[in-house]
């Protein structure tokens, strides 16, 4: 039970230390105008924060997201390889990945990927 005391005092002790120094040394003397004001997505808290967003802000980020999810659906098909027939696996994946390229080229297309206009 003694063993289990002083090594009780010694962490609590330790956890004192420590937590003493990074309250002492970590205090910022200076605040900085920046530090301080609220993230607001890049516009500045000082002007009005309804701003339009231009539509190729969120059209690449719709296309981000659905690329994202293309991988979460493929990689079902990469456990399932050594247990299912594997022509109709592959079958089914370049129907999949077909069908995106067609997506990616339709948005190709229609302009949604250049970047610097």
């Amino acid at each position: 039970m003694m063993i289990f005391m002083v090594f009780l005092f010694s962490a609590l002790l330790l956890v004192s230390v420590v937590t003493g120094l990074g309250v002492t040394l970590g205090k910022k003397l200076l605040f900085d105008r920046e530090k301080l004001s609220p993230f607001e997505c890049g516009f500045s808290p000082k002007f009005n924060a309804r701003l339009p967003f231009t539509l190729r802000f969120f059209l690449i980020a719709i296309i981000f997201l659905v690329f994202d999810v293309e991988l979460i659906l493929l990689f079902p098909f990469l456990s399932s390889v050594n247990v299912a027939n594997i022509y109709m696996s592959a079958g089914l994946v370049l129907v999949f990945i077909a069908i995106l390229f067609g997506g990616l080229v339709h948005e190709w297309n229609q302009g949604s990927l250049d970047w610097a206009v």
